[in-house]
């Protein structure tokens, strides 16, 4: 008898419709086809012994498995719950029809339990493309299966629950659309209240926050660099529901930790100095998201930049301009979504203390030179804001109390400039019809910006001077007017005017 049912398989971030092919035949042995990996070959040995554990037996025939289409290499253990109700269902000990209209995910421990299997708010869009019944899950993955979108499901712990009548009942969440998932819920996210001092950082965060610019922060050790870097989440909207769903795919594929995201939180990446091209960028055999994609609609910082390796800050180049990474293999090419600020932060020199009002700097000028040339100037174009951090002196610190009075505004303040400052934006690209392609100032294109942004003549002929006198790329000037376009969003300007690219050409140049 020949049984078919449908699974699923994860191609980078996108999931392929599986087709589960059982035929059992006179002879012996155990044959698996369609270029399966080693995790699925070796599922026969837990599929053999779930099943006697269960009481069924194993047909002493030929079975043969097939995973269609043959050209698509497979990986992973979610197959292992499909092929063993094939095998029921081939035999004759099962009633396969009511499985044939489901996709069928989870991994089979040897005593019958289903595991957590990742991916599968990919792999649901599959079910909706195939227009199946509904989804078979893992009891594991609720958690995860509460946010597809109208499709009924039936979760089990168990493959004796799943065959039981009984117990195994579809669900069906209402459209999470329609759901409230509030704002930030976490409380270890630093406030800008506790950074005493800092104004014009502080200030070109926000304006980084607005408009989705990249930053640079440049200051010696102890300056406040890291603190302000890890503040910026609480600044941040929470994800948009597109954003929600898309933010959690993602991590659900790399096997992340996804509970900051179910709270709206966006993502907010560190990797350390020490990592590779591939892990911040995405790859490997069957290639995974890298933590550019894993830092996609949140914010990807670098702290000391200059000690990565210059070949791995080289990679950023085309996904900070495309929003995308693509990953080329002999089998095909997997594409990553790669949206994010990126905020780095330096030291000055190998010493830390060039230009310190305090301590002299040691570094001669070669070695300045040569550890400042690691960051090339293709990708120090790419970031708008570009600002020194000075130290605040240890004994104003000591000496705040309660009743101190410093610039030390709560993020709360910040945050709600920065919320205003979208609305402008998302309300002007919703009158030109162009919401669909971009959100934030700094996704305009060259043609968005001559369509949308307005100069007056001071702020023009301020801009000529300086692109005369400092020879500015034209890149760099399309970038100087989007933060000057996001600086008039949070003064509520419809027009750029000449102060606003004045401040944008000053973050560019306070170091």
């Amino acid at each position: 008898m020949l049984v078919k049912l449908w699974s699923s398989a994860l191609h980078g971030i996108e999931a392929k419709p599986i087709r589960i092919e059982v035929a059992i035949h006179q002879g012996i042995g155990y044959h698996m086809v369609g270029l399966p990996d080693n995790a699925i070959r070796e599922s026969w040995h837990r599929i053999e012994t779930a099943l006697k554990t269960l009481g069924y037996s194993m047909p002493r025939q030929k079975i043969i498995v097939n995973l269609a289409p043959a050209d698509l290499r497979k990986e992973g253990s979610s197959f292992d719950l499909c092929i063993a109700l094939g095998i029921l269902g081939a035999s004759g000990q099962i009633d396969i029809e009511r499985f044939t209209q489901y996709l069928i995910l989870g991994e089979l421990s040897l005593d019958g339990m289903v595991k957590h299997v990742q991916g599968i708010l990919a792999m649901s869009k599959v079910a909706f493309d195939l227009k199946l019944k509904g989804l078979i899950l893992p009891e594991k993955n609720r958690l995860q299966g509460q946010w597809i979108n109208s499709m009924p499901m039936i979760f089990i712990a168990s493959l004796a629950e799943l065959l039981s009548q009984n117990n195994a009942k579809e669900e069906c969440f209402e459209s999470p659309s329609r759901k409230e998932y509030s704002g930030i819920a976490s409380t270890d996210i630093p406030d800008f209240k506790d950074v005493y001092g800092q104004t014009i950082p502080k200030r070109a965060m926000q304006i980084a926050a607005a408009g989705g610019h990249n930053l640079l922060l440049i200051g010696p050790p102890g300056a406040g660099k890291t603190m302000l870097s890890r503040c910026l989440p609480s600044i941040l909207p929470t994800l948009s529901y597109e954003e929600f769903i898309e933010t959690l795919s993602i991590h659900e594929v790399a096997g992340q930790n996804i509970d900051n995201i179910l709270t709206g939180l966006r993502p907010f990446r560190d990797p350390h100095h020490t990592t590779s091209d591939v892990a911040l960028v995405g790859g490997g055999r069957f290639p995974q998201p890298g933590e550019i994609s894993l830092a996609h609609n949140g914010v990807l910082f670098l702290d000391e930049m200059y000690e990565f390796k210059r070949s791995t800050l080289e990679v950023l180049r085309q996904p900070i301009e495309s929003h995308k990474i693509t990953i080329s293999r002999s089998n095909g090419k997997v594409e990553f979504p790669a949206r994010f600020m990126l905020i780095a932060s330096v030291n000055p020199c190998p010493c830390g203390y060039l230009n310190h009002p305090a301590i002299q700097c040691t570094c001669s000028s070669r070695k300045i030179a040569q550890y400042q040339s690691k960051i090339s100037g293709p990708l120090l174009e790419r970031i708008d804001l570009q600002i020194g951090v000075e130290p605040i002196d240890a004994k104003t610190l000591l000496e705040v109390d309660s009743t101190t009075k410093l610039d030390n505004q709560s993020s709360e303040v910040l945050r709600e400039g920065v919320l205003q400052a979208r609305q402008r934006q998302m309300d002007r690209f919703n009158a030109t019809g162009l919401n669909e392609q971009i959100m934030l100032n700094s996704m305009m294109s060259s043609a968005q910006i001559k369509a949308l942004v307005k100069l007056d003549d001071p702020g023009r002929k301020l801009l000529q001077h300086t692109i005369d006198k400092l020879n500015l790329s034209a890149r760099l000037v399309h970038r100087t007017i989007k933060v000057a376009r996001t600086i008039a969003d949070l003064e509520g300007c419809d027009e750029v005017g000449v102060n606003h690219l004045s401040e944008a050409l000053q973050l560019r140049c306070a170091v």
